[in-house]
């Protein structure tokens, strides 16, 4: 099961948060790490987490069109 942490930037949907998960990456001949960000759709029935939330969410089969993760649990701070 694969997992993400990140950052919920949207909560506008019903039963659907939009997490943004940094990584950070490598220049292939310069080798200086630069971050990268990408959103994930996530699937959150309850709607109990708001923007800000710091979430941790697991791939799961395609629920839409665009969400195929779910929310594991809010992360520790």
């Amino acid at each position: 099961m694969r997992t993400k942490e990140g950052t919920v930037v949207s909560d506008k949907m019903q039963k659907t948060i939009v997490v943004k998960v940094d990584t950070y990456k490598a220049h292939p001949k310069y080798k200086k790490r630069y971050k990268t960000s990408k959103k994930f759709y996530a699937d959150s029935p309850e709607g109990q987490y708001k923007m800000g939330d710091k979430v941790t969410i697991y791939e799961t089969r395609p629920l839409s069109k665009l969400k195929n993760w779910t929310v594991v649990k809010p992360q520790s701070k």
